[in-house]
This record gives C-alpha cells, sequence and structure tokens, in this order.
C-alpha cells in the first residue's frame, strides 16, 4: 500500500521550522513510546544539528506502551550525543511537571531575563504536542483533536518570564524509506483515515501482534492464536464481535476498525511495535534489500551499455 502524507502545508511548515531553529536554544521533540524511531521526524533531526541544538527528547503516551520497550528505548536515545530522553505521559501532571526543569538543564546558559530560553516544540502529527503545550502552561493553548495535523501553525507562547515555547504544526517527511514504517504510523493514527486502507494497516498490525503479543489478542477477543495468521485474526475479531454485512458475510472492514480502535486507546494492553533491536534488525535488512538493487541496475546499466557499445562496433 502507497501512502499518501505529504501535504502542501507539511512543506511550507518546515521552511518555517528552518527559519525558526535559527532563534531556538532547545528542541523538544516529542515521539509516540511505542514507536519512537519510527515517529521520529529526520527533517528535524537535520535542522537541529545544523544548528547545533540539543534535544529534549519526549517519548510521549508511555500509558500506552511496552514498559520494557520503553526503558530500552530511554538508554538508547541517552547514549545519543546531545539527546536526552524523558519516557512520560501528559495524563499525569507530576511527569508533565519535571519538563521545565530538564529543558533549562539542556541549555544552562539561557533562562535569565536578559536571555530567555527560547524552546521549539516538534514532532510528527498527532503525537501529543499541543497536549503537552496546554499541560505545561496549565491553559487550553493549542487546539487539541483525535486527527492528525490539528496545529497548522506556528504559536509563541511564555511558559515564564524567562522561558518562550513556540509550538509547531506536526510535520512529516517528503518520503517514506521503509514501508513498515509508514504502517505502524497508520496504525497508531498519525496519518489520516484518507490516506490508507484501514483494512491494510489493520492486517499489518495483527501480524505484528501475533509476532510480540499473542496472549493480548487472546485476552481481548477469547480466541487461541496458534493457527492464525494476520488476516486470520481480523476474521477472528469479526466472529467473535458478530460483524456481519447483508447477506451474512464477514465484515472485514469493521473488524480491522474494532481492531485499530483496541490499540490506539490502549484497551488492547500496552505495546510496543518496535525496540532498539527491532529496529537494528530492520534497518539491516533495508539497508541489504537496497544494496541488492544497486546492484542489479549497475548490472542492468552495464549490460545495456555493452549492448550499445556493440551496436556502434558492428555499424
Amino acid at each position: 500500500m502507497a501512502i499518501q502524507w505529504y501535504p502542501g502545508h507539511m512543506n511550507a511548515a518546515r521552511k518555517k521550522a528552518a527559519e525558526t531553529m535559527e532563534n531556538t536554544d532547545l528542541v523538544i521533540e516529542v515521539v509516540d513510546a511505542r514507536l519512537p524511531e519510527a515517529s521520529c521526524n529526520p527533517m528535524v533531526e537535520e535542522l537541529r544539528l545544523f544548528r547545533q541544538r540539543p534535544c529534549l527528547k519526549i517519548l510521549n503516551k508511555t500509558d500506552l506502551a511496552d514498559p520494557a520497550a520503553t526503558a530500552a528505548w530511554v538508554a538508547y536515545y541517552n547514549a545519543q550525543e546531545g539527546v536526552t530522553a524523558y519516557a512520560m505521559t501528559t495524563k499525569k501532571p507530576g511527569e508533565v511537571a519535571r519538563i521545565p526543569e530538564l529543558a533549562k538543564s539542556l541549555a544552562p546558559h539561557r533562562g535569565v531575563p536578559t536571555k530567555p530560553l527560547r524552546i521549539m516544540i516538534m514532532g510528527i502529527p498527532n503525537v501529543g504536542k499541543s497536549t503537552l503545550m496546554n499541560a505545561l502552561l496549565k491553559k487550553r493553548v493549542a487546539k487539541v483533536g483525535d486527527e492528525p495535523a490539528v496545529t497548522k501553525m506556528q504559536q509563541k507562547l511564555y511558559l515564564d518570564k524567562n522561558t518562550i515555547l513556540t509550538d509547531t504544526p506536526g510535520m512529516l517527511w517528503p518520503k517514506i524509506a521503509i514501508p513498515s514504517d509508514g504502517l505502524m504510523l497508520a496504525a497508531s493514527h498519525a496519518i489520516g483515515s484518507n490516506a490508507l486502507i484501514e483494512e491494510e494497516v489493520a492486517v499489518f498490525l495483527a501480524e505484528e501482534l501475533l509476532k510480540r503479543y499473542p496472549a493480548l489478542l487472546t485476552a481481548r477477543y477469547g480466541f487461541k492464536t496458534e493457527d492464525l495468521d494476520a488476516i486470520g485474526v481480523v476474521e477472528g475479531i469479526g466472529a467473535r464481535r458478530g460483524y456481519r454485512q447483508k447477506g451474512g458475510d464477514l465484515d472485514f472492514e469493521k473488524a480491522s476498525h474494532t481492531l485499530l480502535l483496541d490499540y490506539r486507546s490502549g484497551v488492547l494492553g500496552r505495546i510496543s511495535l518496535e525496540t532498539p533491536a527491532t529496529r537494528a534488525a530492520l534497518l539491516e535488512a533495508h539497508a541489504a534489500e537496497m544494496a541488492e538493487k544497486a546492484a542489479k541496475a549497475a548490472a542492468l546499466a552495464a549490460e545495456k551499455a555493452k549492448a550499445a557499445a556493440s551496436g556502434r562496433r558492428g555499424t
């Protein structure tokens, strides 16, 4: 499935972010704790590294993620230069309250009346940036919604008299490199439903759950998973819930929607779709695939050049 996901307003948001980054001291990047790397926008890192800005990487929605996987991700990011990782959920005010202190520790030369600390909050759509802004400021200053790309433009707000926050629109990047990243993002609702086919996303999610959390499927839907494939899982949900179309056929679309909603809301359990180990394996496999494609393309080009040279000699 080709996910179309880069509308024009995101290109404008990127240009504006690049301008604002010049006058920023610290980047707070919000990612989804269930898929931290898949929900990292490579353009954010590119912009902040160009300006040599430190990053407070917030793994949000930890209440939905596997605690063991989250701990592994925090260690992974803390090992990176210029990055401090913080796992939290905006549902806990005490965890939100720690953010200003962490931010100031990453830019100790700022945060005084003559030099206020200037922070950009960045991330892809629907990872909770606006909810975080509202929680930090303890009032509704940013529009919040369950659909991606609710925030349309930058806005500057004072956290206190010495700290300025800039909230930015959720930005995706122009081209996805690894197809499973797009499916993970779609499953987690970072991509609008009009840009995907829910049934295909649900089948992908079911396959991941069979590999990682089969017991959660059994606990939620009441069927054993040993002899099921991903399609069988979705069909099993439909059968258990009595989802039927007119004529009696199984309503696969409705069953797919139920699985996605149960995952997104957390009623299925605390689930992470990737770990540092699975990410490393995925990148290795992707690199091997790209190398193989490049080798085939080079061989084909060599054959064409040889044929063309042979034709010239024959003439």
